[in-house]
């Protein structure tokens, strides 16, 4: 038997000749033929053959198909000159009606029934390593002599028929240094997987234990390693076996078919990927475009102006607003809070800075068919009722979204209010916002820009957000413009040393991600536009759809919903019909915060827009 030093730098008629007679004594293909295609293995009966070949088109990231084979031919040659499939891949899993039947080293005794069966070569993550290597990223299974890890995943596949199964995922061990490495060397392979499709926790692929693979062997993580999952071709065997055919044979998974193509021929990227950091319990890192990335911080930048020069530019953190948005992109339903009640001499007292902003954020959440929901203080419950009811009619909103109060009536009220009976393991929101909401200082109280204590007119949504730093799985935003709004927390350093009063009205309580404008509701439109950025960014949209099914809807359903400088007229018409003031000047004039709408604020949306 051959020994496995030196197989890596066999060329693949080589290598297919001596699986052929049965003379290697590994157990996987990994680290062979190095810069060659490996494919996975799936052959079906005629009659299932085009559904199936359906189903790999629609979930083109486990699934990229290499060659499909008429009944009966057992050779590919746009692969290979010289092969067979039936001796060719080091062993073969035989399934009857779904399940497992035999572990084969050659198909050849089936030959007769193998005259109507058509055979699928499926792109394999085994063909990127070299690659990978050549980035500078060990390949740990390798190091380890063994198979990769592969699991089963809770993401399900776009069906087709009869064929459907839940998303089969390899793990690579990569140092986080190496991480952005890792997709690049990767992302233009689309024939191997291309990108990974998830980095960080296994458990948010309702993977429970590493040290568990469900094919090949556990592979052990380095100090420093972030667990790395690709898209795996093992998708097509979960397919065979949930469509119960009465006879399918496929690779037995590691042990892959090698082909004769050179991994050269790389699919042209849609933009230079990006991988930030968007959570830390769970872990998660997220993926986009260098061009969206860049586009997000020319929104940070312009929103960042101070025009009512109060040194908010001491307040901002350079992409930020690109890891708040990236973290809404993920979440799958977001709370929104807002409501200042600055002037507490009038009524109502809430300022019109605040609810444009939440109300833009709003809106595209919907539109990317999120859970959304507002919070507000008890007392402003029904203005705020009146605001939503408005924004549907205007067009801002496509229909009402739920608007709620929170109240301290014990110590477990914030994890009630968050989770589904207080369980942390099921939360019901995965990010808040707060968006221009009254911020809790050091002391306990609440104060507006000219240091008056408006605690009594306040709700204690701030515990909200403490609550969501211990439960895993929940993120969170603050929007402001003066360091006395709940999130700002994060840069109450700096609130406290530029901001006039900053010693008395910093906000104490942080957010995970600080959005700072000169403005609150900028910072809402900034946030609107930001999201459009993302779902219209190919590699990000990729991402979150874990490489199955197809990318999402075209933007012209969610266009719309962009905020719009007639929309925002309207609205704060609207506002002023209500009597909401102005913040500054506490007037009922078409202006936020002492700045007139027309050429400023509309200004503002034209140049977001």
């Amino acid at each position: 038997m051959l020994l496995t030093e030196g197989l890596k730098s066999l060329l693949p008629h080589v290598l297919r000749r001596i699986i052929r007679c049965n003379r290697l004594s590994i157990s996987n293909t990994s680290g062979m033929a190095e810069g060659y295609k490996q494919a996975n293995v799936v052959i079906l009966h005629k009659s299932l053959a085009d559904d199936f070949e359906k189903f790999c088109r629609a979930n083109d990231g486990p699934l990229p198909l290499l060659y499909r084979s008429q009944p009966g031919d057992w050779k590919c040659p746009s692969l290979s000159s010289d092969s067979d499939i039936r001796t060719d891949c080091l062993r073969y899993r035989k399934y009857e009606h779904g399940v497992c039947t035999g572990s084969l080293k050659s198909l050849k005794e089936y030959s007769e029934q193998l005259k109507d069966m058509v055979t699928f070569y499926l792109g394999c993550s085994f063909s990127f390593e070299k690659a990978v290597q050549k980035a500078g990223i060990p390949i740990r299974n390798v190091e380890q002599k063994c198979n990769v890890s592969m699991y089963k995943t809770s993401v399900p596949c776009y069906s087709i028929s009869t064929f459907c199964c839940n998303l089969v995922v390899t793990m690579r061990p990569i140092p986080e240094s190496k991480l952005e490495a890792a997709v690049l060397a990767t992302s233009e392979l689309k024939e191997a997987h291309g990108a990974p499709i998830h980095m960080g926790d296994p458990g948010l692929l309702g993977i429970q234990d590493l040290s568990k693979p469900d094919y090949g062997d556990p592979v052990h993580l380095h100090p420093g390693d972030i667990p790395v999952f690709w898209a795996c071709g093992v998708t097509g065997v979960e397919a065979v076996i949930n469509c119960r055919a009465p006879l399918a044979f496929t690779h037995s998974p590691g042990c892959m078919f090698i082909t004769d193509l050179k991994n050269d021929d790389v699919t042209s990227l849609e933009g230079v990927p990006q991988v930030h950091c968007i959570s830390q319990h769970p872990l998660l890192f997220s993926i986009v475009s260098a061009e969206a990335a860049q586009k997000i911080q020319t929104l940070e930048t312009l929103i960042g102006i101070d025009p009512g020069e109060r040194g908010i530019g001491h307040l901002r953190r350079q992409g930020e607003l690109l890891r708040a948005c990236l973290a809404m992109s993920h979440a799958r339903a977001v709370l929104i809070a807002t409501g200042f009640p600055t002037h507490f001499s009038h009524e109502p007292p809430e300022e019109n800075d605040g609810p444009p902003g939440a109300l833009a954020i709003a809106a595209v959440l919907q539109a990317l068919q999120k859970e959304v929901a507002i919070v507000t203080d008890q007392r402003a419950v029904p203005l705020n009722k009146k605001i939503i009811e408005e924004a549907v009619q205007i067009g801002i909103l496509k229909e009402p979204i739920p608007l709620l109060s929170y109240q301290k009536e014990n110590a477990d009220s914030a994890l009630m209010f968050l989770c589904e009976n207080g369980n942390p393991g099921r939360p019901r929101f995965d990010h808040l916002i707060a968006i221009e909401r009254a911020g809790m200082a050091a002391d306990g109280n609440y104060y507006n820009a000219r240091k008056v204590n408006i605690k009594h007119l306040v709700d204690p949504i701030d515990e909200l957000f403490l609550a969501a730093q211990t439960i895993p799985g929940i993120t969170t935003t603050g929007v402001g413009d003066g360091g006395n709004e709940l999130g700002m927390g994060k840069v109450k350093d700096a609130v406290k040393k530029h901001i006039k009063n900053g010693d008395v009205i910093a906000c104490d309580v942080e957010a995970d991600f600080t959005v700072v404008a000169g403005v609150s509701n900028w910072g809402g439109y900034a946030i609107a536009c930001a999201l459009h950025v993302l779902r219209s960014c190919a590699i990000h949209d990729r991402y979150l759809r874990r490489a199955v099914g197809f990318p999402r809807a075209p933007e012209k359903l969610w266009l719309p919903a962009l905020p719009s400088v007639s929309k925002e007229e309207k609205l704060l018409k609207t506002l002023v019909g209500l009597g909401v003031r102005s913040g500054k000047t506490a007037s009922l004039e078409m202006e936020v915060d002492g700045l007139p709408f027309y050429n400023t604020h509309s200004l503002m949306i034209e140049k977001l827009l």
